[in-house]
């Protein structure tokens, strides 16, 4: 596992679009079917990175929490699945299901979203405004495994209640930490 932080890029970016598979409802579903009215989070993730373990309890509860406030989130698994069977679409689904993921969790095959959005780890967050630009791209929250700090979602939620509160998101961000994306060779 090589150890990879969120590439630091300009805020403001308009988030590409994308229409991606759904693999736990077997439909295809675009950012505009998914983007919130206030806010989206766009999650780059998969189901075997020790990162992403750490804080998945904490993605549903996130999920939950916020599910009617007008900010919505969705997952995009971009790994390579033939030498990472365990991302797979049919673990993708599975996961979603024990999880009780409130979410979309996209398959990403080609690797292009991933590439468009400059997602090099997972987790990689990135948060956009009601247009759709890029307010935030850091990190859940100060917790990684076995540093002993809880996992709360706390710079996430942050992000969150400003959009809610219509004020300005803090503009000093740190960026997440994981496992890097397992491109195709």
């Amino acid at each position: 596992m090589a150890r990879t932080q969120t590439t630091s890029i300009s805020l403001g970016f308009q988030a590409p679009e994308f229409s991606l598979p759904d693999p736990k409802s077997g439909k295809k579903l675009s950012l505009s079917d998914i983007k919130g009215t206030k806010g989206t989070l766009v999650i780059f993730m998969c189901n075997h990175c020790p990162f992403v373990v750490h804080v998945i309890d904490e993605l549903v509860r996130l999920g939950n929490n916020y599910l009617n406030s007008g900010i919505n989130i969705v997952a995009i698994n971009s790994n390579d699945v033939e030498n990472y069977p365990d991302d797979s679409p049919e673990k993708m689904k599975q996961l979603s299901k024990e999880k009780q993921i409130p979410f979309p969790y996209l398959f990403d095959e080609s690797q292009e979203v991933a590439k468009a959005y400059d997602a090099v780890c997972t987790p990689d967050f990135s948060v956009f405004d009601a247009a759709m630009k890029c307010i935030y791209r850091g990190q859940l929250d100060g917790s990684r495994p076995g540093n002993d700090v809880s996992v709360d979602g706390r710079d996430i939620r942050m992000v969150f209640e400003a959009i809610l509160a219509g004020e300005e998101v803090v503009k000093n961000q740190i960026p997440s930490l994981g496992c890097n994306i397992k491109w195709k060779q």
